[in-house]
């Protein structure tokens, strides 16, 4: 459960406080959905993610399966 929140701070790192401003995430952004990552706002962020929050959770589900899978082999 702790994985997805891991991931969080670990891709908006130095932004806690401003995920938006994360160059991370913002290429995370614009590689998915096409959307410039210039462009970029608060609001269009909270909006991109609000709209792929299913797709979103998925991935962190997948990212910390993959976490334990490297745990287990390492």
């Amino acid at each position: 459960m702790l994985a997805p929140f891991r991931f969080l701070c670990n891709a908006t790192r130095g932004y806690w406080l401003r995920p938006w401003r994360s160059p991370y995430l913002r290429w995370r952004i614009e590689t998915y959905s096409g959307q410039r990552a210039e462009t970029l706002t608060a609001g269009s962020v909270l909006s991109f993610l609000w709209a792929t929050r299913w797709e979103m959770l998925s991935f962190l589900h997948w990212t910390g399966t993959m976490q334990r899978e490297a745990r287990k082999r390492g």
